[in-house]
């Protein structure tokens, strides 16, 4: 079963870097714009120290891990519903995952160009979201247009489809991601159809950079108004450093403690980042465990 997450953002915002630091796969990494163009995929196994305890337990020969698919999809711009930046491919790499994980950048840095040329996390939240709902709408608007002639004729399936979709036009209208509005479960089994983008779960990863100016670290009001953003929609959120995570991938477990400790990182940002990505899937672990 493929479980896959697409790593999403604007350009410059350590997409590729944390990319790389999660699947310990080299891609391209350059400071302009879509330096990604064609999306590189990772698996990844979910960390779990439950699994080497069961395996001294029962004396297994071999150790299965869970596993996430990580796609490393090109930087969005404002525009890209339209096209824009390569938009509608890029739009089509994300309609293909199973959720999608948000970066955005919280630091500082003059060196790292950023395409706003401006930090502001919430309103770089903004484009990405308004870029996605626009496409929802289009084709929430082409499938009413479908539909409607059904649902006129007697169709109660297409009844159903006819009067949430009237209900979900306008609120991707005003702004909202799809998965905000309430819906039944038949419903939901309706519009899982569309494969809309937001409808898919959202997880938005805070990206910092060792030694700049990190915005959660000074309690800037930027920040603060990120996590506003957050607690409001009820998102989910993990802060990384991938710039550091990157560095860190190819010491041992204990190089890399070490090093976190010298820089005062409370774990590793990248596991916490897998799990939370397996937790907003939906998923739950189980084992089979024995010798074989």
């Amino acid at each position: 079963m493929s479980l896959s997450v697409g790593i999403v953002g604007l350009p410059n915002v350590g997409k590729s870097t944390l990319f790389t630091a999660l699947t310990k796969n080299e891609v391209l990494i350059a400071n302009y714009p879509f330096a990604t163009i064609d999306p590189s995929v990772g698996v990844v196994a979910v960390p779990d120290g439950r699994l080497a305890s069961l395996a001294t337990l029962s004396n297994t020969a071999k150790i299965i891990p869970a596993v996430v698919e990580f796609v490393d999809i090109a930087g969005l711009v404002a525009g890209a519903a339209s096209g824009e930046g390569l938009g509608n491919k890029f739009l089509a790499n994300i309609r293909e995952t199973d959720m999608i994980a948000q970066v955005v950048r919280i630091f500082e840095d003059g060196d790292i160009h950023h395409v706003s040329a401006e930090i502001d996390p919430l309103s770089d939240v903004e484009v990405i979201n308004l870029e996605l709902i626009l496409a929802d709408a289009e084709t929430v608007e082409k499938r009413l247009g479908n539909v409607e002639r059904d649902a006129k004729r007697g169709d109660k399936d297409a009844a159903v489809e006819w009067e949430v979709l009237t209900r979900l036009k306008p609120h991707l209208d005003a702004g909202n991601l799809a998965n905000a509005l309430p819906m039944t479960d038949i419903e939901q089994k309706v519009v899982k159809g569309l494969h809309l983008l937001t409808m898919k779960p959202f997880l938005y990863v805070c990206n910092k950079k060792t030694d700049a100016f990190n915005l959660d670290e000074q309690n800037d009001d930027r920040w603060l108004k990120l996590v506003d953003f957050f607690e409001r929609t009820g998102a989910e959120y993990v802060v990384v450093d991938a710039g550091m995570e990157h560095e860190l991938r190819d010491l041992s477990d204990e190089e890399k403690n070490d090093f976190r400790r010298e820089y005062g990182a409370q774990g590793s940002g990248v596991e916490s980042l897998i799990r939370a990505c397996y937790h907003r899937l939906g998923l739950m672990s189980y084992f089979t465990t024995g010798e074989n």
